[in-house]
């Protein structure tokens, strides 16, 4: 998650243009058979999740100790989460743009199929500060949603709507990678994104379990899954504006997300709720080097990779 400063110069993008969709029709005959039940998303596996976080400390530790744009640390995350998609059978593009003097990169991946004109999507950041490996924030959100787009793979998912997943680059730089990529999509293709869903710090050591209030059904799906577990939730303030959701708000794009908190302080009422230490920030890491693999909490990753996975499987269908 980018930081919040006022006045804050944030770099032009300039861009390639996206590649438009490809993906099948959901046809819709009268005499079609009933629709089938609703299929329920896979557990997602923490251990798989937590190998992906230990691949990004790795590159980092070998990388100058960040993942930071422009670095060789974020093209080599990168190329990690492309090759784990391109194995699985997802149409992978990389698109480029420009922020502060560097190249930076997103990666979109689509699954084939479903109807290309209501089209699903749930992203994250790749990119660290230069301060530090950037695990939490935001190998937590990233690692998840790739677990997810390898669970819809290994499941076979053939969802009615059509999914698409993306890694932003340069988000801490004023949220320039998923900027470019809405900007690069034309009025028509922006209409088609039926949902963005952003998973930014969702691992947090001190967690919460924060929900975005932006479109009604998003929220309510998330809400669902953590009454299910007898988690209550908050509506999420702490990062509002200051993430990968922004630019698709901004653009009338439905938005939703989780986050379990950054540089805010728990208060009793909080640790009450879900446990952990009051005063203490969500994650005293935060921007900072000890923002390694030993700053995530296991439960609240469990919990929120599923809940990804649950909404994905909820809102594609």
């Amino acid at each position: 998650m980018k930081l919040l400063l006022s006045g804050r110069a944030l770099t032009a993008a300039a861009v390639a243009v996206a590649t438009l969709v490809t993906g099948g029709s959901a046809a819709g005959a009268a005499s079609a058979p009933e629709h089938p039940a609703a299929v329920a998303a896979p557990d997602i596996s923490l251990a798989n999740v937590k190998a992906h976080l230990a691949q990004l400390q790795s590159i980092a530790t070998a990388n100058g100790g960040n993942r930071a744009h422009g670095r060789a640390g974020y093209q080599a995350s990168l190329d990690y989460v492309k090759a784990k998609l391109d194995a699985a059978g997802f149409t992978t593009r990389v698109q480029r743009f420009t922020a502060s003097g560097r190249t930076g990169y997103n990666l979109i991946a689509d699954w084939p199929g479903g109807d290309a004109n209501q089209v699903v999507m749930a992203g994250s950041h790749l990119d660290s500060v230069t301060s530090g490996p950037g695990i939490n924030d935001n190998g937590s959100g990233s690692a998840a949603v790739l677990e997810t787009a390898l669970a819809v793979a290994r499941s076979g998912y053939q969802p009615g709507k059509h999914l698409r997943f993306a890694w932003w680059g340069a988000e801490e730089l004023g949220l320039v990678g998923s900027r470019s990529y809405v900007n690069s999509l034309g009025s028509a293709e922006r209409a088609k994104i039926s949902g963005y869903l952003n998973f930014d710090m969702i691992g947090s050591p001190n967690p919460g379990y924060f929900v975005y209030d932006d479109d009604p059904t998003i929220e309510q799906t998330f809400k669902d899954y953590f009454a299910g577990l007898g988690i209550a939730t908050e509506i999420e303030t702490e990062g509002d504006g200051r993430s990968d959701h922004a630019p698709f708000k901004n653009a009338g794009v439905p938005v939703g997300g989780l986050f379990s908190g950054a540089d805010y302080r728990k208060t009793s009422a909080q640790a009450a709720k879900w446990g952990g230490t009051v005063g203490q920030p969500f994650d005293r890491c935060y921007h900072s080097s000890c923002d390694t693999t030993a700053n995530i909490d296991d439960t609240a990753l469990d919990h929120n990779s599923d809940a990804i996975a649950y909404a994905v499987w909820e809102l594609s269908q």
